[in-house]
């Protein structure tokens, strides 16, 4: 089981994501916009960040910037439904500045548990 973090403003997406790793048996906790995670990430450690890239407030690169500076080690998943064409390269973008993998929305259930599972395990095995 790990401590994931997932930055979503669809509010419903965020339930939906949530609800999957939480039945693959992780802990889940919710932020809807970037400046929210540091603040989680200040109280808990945390073995994952799933983050949004186009948010209010707080958006998803200036994340993934912040979380590589402070948590080096920490593993991100970048999520757009900009994907790489259009929306000026979200995802190509969000691994440029740190992210582990990237996810574009809509994403099949399956392909969010591999990336997860995928990342986690470089975890268990560095």
């Amino acid at each position: 089981m790990a401590d994931i973090v997932v930055v979503e403003d669809n509010t419903d997406l965020l339930k939906i994501i949530a609800h999957i790793l939480t039945k693959a048996g992780h802990s889940v906790t919710e932020a809807c916009d970037g400046s929210e995670i540091l603040e989680i990430l200040a109280k808990q450690p945390v073995d994952l960040v799933l983050t949004d890239i186009v948010m209010p407030n707080q958006e998803g690169i200036q994340t993934i910037v912040q979380m590589r500076r402070y948590y080096p080690h920490l593993k991100i998943i970048g999520m757009s439904s900009g994907g790489s064409e259009g929306d000026g390269h979200y995802l190509e973008m969000a691994r440029e500045f740190g992210a582990n993998a990237t996810l574009a929305k809509p994403f099949p259930k399956a392909k969010l548990l591999d990336t997860v599972e995928t990342l986690l395990g470089a975890v268990a095995s560095a």
